[in-house]
Order: C-alpha cells, then structure tokens, then sequence
C-alpha cells in the first residue's frame, strides 16, 4: 500500500444568491446512532445542503428508503425537515408500508396516503419507484391506472422517478417492461396525459443517450431532473437547446463542487463549470460503482471525514459493504474533486479506520 498526502481543502465558496440557470437536488442521508437517527446531525446536513444553494430532495433512497429507513421513521424525517426548511425541498412518497406483495388497490391506498400526508403539511411529492407495483403489475396499463389515479389527486405538481434496476433489482421490468424503449413509451405517454400534474422525472438509469431522448421528447414545462451520477455532468451542461436539471444522491457528497459549478453556470462560465467538475467526475463512478445500490457506503463515508457525523455508521450496518480499499480510493478522489472541508480531520478519521 502506498502513502499518499492529502492536504487540499475545499476552495469552493457559498453562494450570495439562489441558483438560478439550474433546479439542483441533494437526495440527502441520514445520521443514525445506536438507538435510531441522530436527529440533531441529520437536520443539520440538510442544513449545510440549503447553505450551498441546493434543494433537498428528502427520503429518498439515498436516505436508505427500503434499505434500512421504514415508512414510520420517513414520515417523522419529512416532518422535520420540511419544519426546518431554509431552501427547497422535496419529499418521498412509496408504498414501502404495505410491503413488496399487494394488490394494485392497496399499492393506490399506500401511495394516496403518503402523498396526503406530505400535502398536508405542504410538502412537495417525489413520487418513488413502487417494488409493489413493480412485483405486481401484469401490463403497461396497471402503471398507468396507479400512477393516474395518484397524479390526478394531488395539489401540487409531483415528481416522478424512474430508478434503473442498477439502484434496485427488484425494479427491473418497471413501467411493465423489460425493453426501455418500450418502458420510456409507456413512461412518456403517461406524462402526456398529465402533464399538469408533473413538475418533471428524475432519470436514474445511467445511460446519458437514453436520457437525452426521453429529455427532448418531453412536453413543455415538464423537467427532466437527471439522475445520472455516471454522466451528470455533460447532461446538466445541457447541448445549447436542452439540459438537465439535478436531483442527484452524488451531490449529498460534493454539495460545494455542485453549488460551485451551478454558480459558474449562471455567470456563463462554462469552462469554469467544466473545470469544477471534470475531477468530480472518477469520485462519482467510484462511489456509485456496481453493486450500485450500496453507493449509501461512499456517501456516507465523506460526511463522516468531513465532520458530519462521529461515527462511520449506517442503518442496518451498511457502512460494512465497501472495501476498505474502496474508501481508500474515495478519500484520494474526493481530495482531487476539493471537497474535503478539513483535510486533517479527514486523515486521522482515515488512519483510525485503518488501524481497526
């Protein structure tokens, strides 16, 4: 094993005004300790996240949505943050209360009553990719019924989200078909049919080509928020007629880069932007490499070594499933990317996680 010396800081400041040229969510995670969540330190990195100029997108499955943080523990997480919120934020709703086999009316039931209890506490609707829905449905129609029934309930304009099977296994097939080109028609004519009730889609899929189509196809006023940590940065560029807007589990780790390079977006610097980002980039791939699904490991580990948390801790002992030469690799990259607020304390956390 080689030494390496790690002494570069963060050099990217807050800024002065809200963001402007790009929507841009962090998809934030949760602080736990013994007993359940730490919720002074959780509230906190949210926070940290609005002092960047970036929205939260809240429990999600960066929070550990379905790996750890059960429905009864999201709603109380919801509660506070949206009591808390100095900055835009948006918030999950699923049907992981009636578990993974229900009938399509109990998966309505399940998703109406997250969506109600978000509204009314005039909250913001993410509406998650259903495992239910995904294990149930026999046809393209059965997600259309749900997912028409729900939009056409709400108060306030949702998100839909598309989550690859990359992030989830047991969402392959979802919008009733293994062919993506089949599942983004299905996705898409639903989105026609409902285009006022859709704020925008966040893409998690991972495949740039796929989402700059499906971008370019979508109606007026509907974004496509990228969900794309392989490519965010080319598709949140945008080509000079359409770009990506931001909800990214990636910008949990690096708010400072993100916020920096939105900000040289909005100066016209695009150099600038590309220059922020361009060592983002390998620290990303790392972090969200397969099995992708435990990229909540990597996020996690950069809030601990940047102060956020006192312990290397998540739900269902999660921080167990990367390598320790994994996070070795993660600490170089993430010094590389400047998003290491203190590099000290991030080397000693280091060395005593190396020592154990």
């Amino acid at each position: 094993m080689r030494a390496v010396r790690i002494a570069r800081g963060c050099p990217y400041q807050r800024p002065r005004k809200p963001l402007q040229s790009r929507a841009a969510y962090a998809a934030a995670h949760v602080v736990p300790k013994e007993d359940g969540i730490d919720w002074e330190r959780t509230l906190a990195y949210r926070r940290y996240l609005w002092s960047y100029g970036l929205g939260v997108a809240e429990a999600m499955d960066t929070a550990q949505r379905g790996m750890g943080l059960t429905w009864e523990m999201a709603r109380e997480l919801i509660a506070r943050s949206l009591a808390e919120a100095q900055g835009p934020i948006v918030c999950g709703a699923g049907t992981d209360a009636v578990g993974e086999c229900a009938a399509i009316a109990e998966i309505i039931s399940a998703y109406e009553e997250q969506c109600e209890w978000i509204e009314a506490r005039n909250g913001r609707v993410i509406l998650m990719a259903s495992r239910a829905l995904a294990r149930t449905a026999r046809s393209a129609d059965d997600y259309l019924r749900v997912y028409s029934k729900i939009l056409s309930q709400l108060r306030q304009p949702a998100i839909l989200h598309w989550l690859g099977d990359a992030f989830d296994p047991h969402l392959a097939g979802y919008w009733g078909s293994r062919d993506l080109d089949e599942a983004a028609e299905t996705c898409l004519s639903l989105i026609r049919q409902h285009a006022g009730k859709i704020d925008g889609i966040k893409v998690s899929l991972l495949e740039a080509r796929r989402e700059i189509e499906m971008r370019r196809r979508l109606p007026e006023g509907v974004r496509l928020y990228t969900g794309d940590d392989f490519h965010f940065d080319e598709l949140i560029r945008g080509d000079g007629e359409r770009h990506s807007d931001a909800l990214l589990g990636i910008f949990d780790a690096i708010a400072p880069a993100a916020s920096a390079a939105i900000q040289a977006l909005d100066g016209g610097r695009l150099e600038e932007y590309e220059r922020i980002l361009a060592p983002a980039m390998p620290l990303s791939r790392l972090i969200f490499e397969a099995p992708t699904y435990f990229y909540k490991t990597g996020i996690v580990f950069l809030a601990w070594l940047n102060g956020h948390q006192d312990e290397f801790r998540l739900l269902g002992g999660l921080e167990s499933a990367r390598s320790i030469g994994h996070l070795s690799k993660l600490l170089v990259l993430a010094e590389e990317a400047g998003v290491l607020s203190d590099p000290e304390l991030a080397c000693a956390r280091m060395q005593g996680l190396l020592a154990r």
